[in-house]
């Protein structure tokens, strides 16, 4: 039996969940003629416990961590030594899954080609758990006409919290003893999270070479709301939500992030309560809606260890979409920004 050693960067939340879930799939993996085995992990402190993984497994010592490895796993974040890292494994032939969105959306230009090949594999990289990376790849055969997601679960927390009365300082304050808040929090609040889960859609449905510094241009967050401009918007039969967003402007495809008014009946309202959600419009295939779990170390683990059986069977990586879509004549819904 053939047994496939996974290097894995990063041992915090979504790192300590995948590494829990191996032995309960080996069986699975056995009936695929394999034996999938931990093979290091790379950590910035190598004295922290984490559950799931042998103390004896970690190192803080990137030389020589793809020695001897056959897929590469990165849940670590962030774009200098996880990206070095990655495009390191990619180099060398190795197929490489990954969650981070970031990544993908700032260091595209280095890493388009091993995407293009196959060799990439991030469908944990937005909306965790929610399928949505292979969902909208199986609607190339439409054309596509617009998408709107809540794509960041720690803005609507902040959002609900306002909503019931608490001021944003307090909301913010309670967001990050809860944990969800990431180490820089403007990514959230400033909407840059956001930001870079549409780019990778961008990328994967509408044109590859959508600019990261188009998005971020065009990406708003909501450190300016409050409760009273949140309340009213409820009084008057809407809601105020992050929304990130892809459509046809002027010529181009843009994408965009940005606080907007939905009528309380929109299905980013009803649905994304709690939770991450996405609407897609394609032609002939009509509206889609999307939702589900967006965040969280089991949930994002369980699509890491989707994207490894990928790699496993040898189906190619996420691939984007080979060239620009023509723009569609149809009219886009109009989102009233706040």
């Amino acid at each position: 039996m053939e047994t496939v050693r996974v290097a894995l960067m990063g041992g915090g939340t979504v790192g300590s969940a995948f590494a829990q879930l191996l032995p309960a799939h080996q069986a699975r993996f056995s009936a695929l003629g394999v034996k999938v085995e931990l093979a290091r992990v790379l950590v910035r402190d190598i004295e922290k416990s984490r559950p799931g993984i042998p103390s004896r497994l970690l190192t803080n010592n990137p030389k020589g961590f793809l020695d001897d490895v056959d897929v590469l796993v990165e849940v670590a974040g962030g774009t200098t030594t996880a990206g070095d890292l990655v495009l390191q494994a990619l180099e060398m032939g190795l197929p490489v899954v990954t969650a981070n969105k970031a990544l993908l959306a700032e260091r595209w230009d280095e890493l388009r080609e091993y995407a293009e090949q196959g060799d990439l594999h991030y469908e944990a990289s937005v909306m965790a758990g929610t399928p949505i990376i292979g969902a909208l790849q199986s609607l190339w055969g439409n054309q596509t006409l617009e998408m709107h997601g809540i794509v960041n679960g720690t803005c609507s927390y902040l959002i609900r919290r306002m909503e019931e009365g608490a001021s944003y300082e307090q909301a913010f304050k309670e967001a990050g003893d809860l944990g969800y808040l990431e180490a820089d929090p403007n990514l959230d609040v400033g909407g840059i999270d956001s930001a870079h889960k549409i780019c990778v859609l961008g990328r994967l449905t509408v044109d590859p070479g959508l600019s990261w510094e188009k998005v971020l241009r065009r990406t708003r967050g909501i450190q300016h709301l409050t409760p009273e401009l949140l309340r009213q918007a409820r009084a008057e039969g809407y809601a105020i939500k992050l929304v990130a967003s892809l459509y046809p402007e002027n010529g181009e495809w843009v994408a965009a992030v940005r606080p907007v008014r939905l009528p309380a009946s929109h299905p980013l309202v009803t649905m994304g309560s709690g939770r991450n959600a996405m609407v897609y419009r394609g032609e002939p295939v009509g509206q889609l809606v999307f939702a589900g779990a967006g965040a969280g170390g089991g949930v994002t683990a369980s699509a890491v260890l989707g994207d490894l059986y990928r790699v496993l069977l040898g189906t190619p990586g996420h691939l984007p979409i080979p060239s620009a879509t023509p723009l569609p004549q149809q009219a886009v819904e109009q989102l009233e920004e706040v």
